[in-house]
């Protein structure tokens, strides 16, 4: 079982939790998180870049001049790729980037992820962050108590005081557990979970693993 320490609001140790191995202590493959978090970049891509081919570059329509006796190159339309303010040749067109993984794959790569912030020490379990109002002074508390840089907060549910508390600290994201990707584990130096989510997690990850 992997043993965390369990944390209350004020950054006093009050107990420890056994998470299971199955989700917290899975041996990690850095080519499947290396996967998964390109998928998850690459479907992140607006793919709308775009450039006008001679379909669609307006003008042209009228030979320049003719094709012999000129002594110059011959030329079909003033919108030739050659020409300035002509198309462009095999230029980039809207296109969509994502690249499907399985559901499996992106569970399996999520419990590496959770499990390599466990032997790294970067997983936090608190039983719970409490805010009487909607504060960033009082969500700034939590953070330098903790002495967090760049830390993502997993909530069991939704929490509006501590959500807009902390949307203008820098470093500092908070997502539900139903929202939890590798690539935000990956890029946060602190995984900092709620017990009721890490619970939730657990169940949603560890479900029908042999």
């Amino acid at each position: 079982m992997a043993n965390v320490k369990l944390f209350n609001q004020g950054c006093q140790e009050i107990g420890t939790v056994d998470l299971a191995p199955e989700v917290f202590e899975v041996e990690v493959q850095p080519e499947l998180l290396h996967l998964v978090v390109r998928a998850q970049l690459a479907a992140k891509r607006a793919g709308t870049h775009s450039v006008k081919t001679r379909a669609f570059v307006s003008g042209g329509g009228k030979k320049p001049w003719r094709q012999k006796g000129t002594g110059r190159a011959r030329a079909g339309s003033t919108r030739s790729p050659l020409w300035r303010g002509g198309a462009v040749v095999h230029g980039p067109q809207p296109r969509d980037y994502s690249f499907k993984v399985n559901r499996k794959v992106r569970q399996l790569a999520l419990r590496m992820a959770l499990s390599a912030k466990v032997v790294e020490d970067q997983l936090v379990l608190l039983d719970a962050i409490a805010l009487p109002e909607v504060k960033t002074k009082l969500m700034a508390k939590v953070v330098s108590d903790f002495s967090w840089k760049k830390a993502l907060i997993v909530l069991p549910e939704s929490d509006n005081n501590l959500e807009l508390s902390a949307r203008n600290l820098p470093g500092i994201k908070v997502v539900r557990q139903d929202m939890l990707n590798v690539y935000d584990v990956l890029l946060h130096d602190h995984v900092v979970m709620m017990k009721d989510a890490a619970l939730k997690v657990q169940e949603r990850l560890g479900h029908g693993i042999r």
